[in-house]
């Protein structure tokens, strides 16, 4: 996802990408196996630019038809200590609140 908003797939969600690398959630390994990976080109240490804000609406409205969406979590819940995206300035609350709109 970029900046400005611009959704781009690099891999079809029903194929495995080595997005997340090694990684876990709830005990459970390679989430890369079982989930749908999205980057954010967006800065850490910034608010969440708004067009990232309202492409995340978007993709996850689209997800919502397809998937049974059980967690959204970031690349620093799933790689603690490796990964340190999408940063303490993404705002979880409203992505979290446009995402119970929808399912």
């Amino acid at each position: 996802m970029r900046r400005g908003g611009e959704l781009i797939q690099l891999v079809p969600c029903t194929k495995r990408a080595w997005h997340a690398g090694p990684s876990s959630w709830w005990g459970r390994e390679r989430c890369n196996d079982f989930s749908v990976g999205v980057e954010l080109e967006a800065p850490t240490t910034k608010p969440t630019p708004i067009g990232n804000t309202h492409a995340w609406r978007k993709f996850s409205r689209f997800c919502a038809g397809d998937y049974p969406i059980v967690d959204v979590v970031g690349h620093a819940d799933i790689a603690p200590g490796r990964k340190t995206d999408p940063g303490r300035r993404f705002d979880w609350g409203i992505f979290r609140e446009s995402l119970a709109r929808i399912q």
